[in-house]
């Protein structure tokens, strides 16, 4: 087989793993679209329970209502799908990898996606509560909290984001203490720099209260230490 053979069998092969991927996609938000405006009821749930009783959140734009607990699906049915994709991505790259690369590349990529998972889930049980306790307790008195469901889709969509990578830390580490890019010893050399700078992450990436950046640091400097074990240990 020639290299432009080769080539369009490569592109074939890629568009075959994009399309089953969508198509996975697609089956699952069919199935998910009946339930939207509960998969939405339960993302809103940690705000309500703060909420005053009689308290509720409200619609700016005519179609929100529908809109928003549609994305919502949206993105639970990708989630869900997730695992499919990366193995539809895996299948595709696996052939030009070495033997030793296969055995490093999906423990990797597998582990990230599970600690992304766990990032959400943290975000979710453990911060969403205090956040939303301290900003309800906050309001002045006279002002009813109503927060608008698209705005309220936007801050659980950062925090999962930021907290979803705040949880690659231990993969970032091992990924550079295999490529030999940095040591263990010189990892904790800079502790003091990265408890510091995990500190100022929280401060960017969470509301203005001193709980829900602490959440976040701390998780983040954790993992930063989980990192140089696991690293130190595939090292050895």
């Amino acid at each position: 087989m020639n290299t432009s053979d080769s080539f369009i069998a490569h592109l074939i092969e890629l568009r075959t793993r994009l399309l089953r991927s969508f198509v996975a996609l697609i089956v699952v938000f069919i199935g998910l679209f009946p339930w939207a405006a509960d998969l939405y009821a339960l993302l809103a749930r940690p705000l309500l329970a703060k909420l005053p009783k009689g308290g509720q959140m409200i619609a700016t734009d005519v179609t929100t209502p529908f809109f928003v607990p549609l994305k919502v699906a949206l993105m639970t049915a990708f989630l869900i799908a997730l695992p499919y994709i990366l193995y539809q991505a895996w299948r595709f790259v696996a052939p030009g990898l070495y033997a030793h690369e296969k055995r490093l590349v999906w423990p990797l990529i597998m582990s990230s996606t599970v600690l992304f998972f766990c990032g959400m889930a943290f975000a979710y049980f453990a911060v969403f509560p205090v956040v939303f306790g301290f900003i309800t307790a906050s309001a002045p008195q006279g002002v009813a909290v109503m927060t608008d469901i698209d705005k309220y889709l936007s801050f659980v969509l950062n925090m999962f984001v930021a907290f979803g990578l705040t949880f690659q830390v231990p993969i970032a580490v091992v990924v550079l203490v295999r490529m030999g890019v940095v040591t263990t010893a010189k990892l904790r050399e800079i502790r003091p720099y990265v408890i510091v700078g995990a500190f100022v992450v929280g401060a960017i990436f969470t509301p203005p209260d001193v709980v829900s950046q602490f959440m976040l640091a701390m998780p983040l400097w954790l993992l930063y230490e989980a990192g140089i074990v696991v690293g130190g240990w595939m090292k050895k």
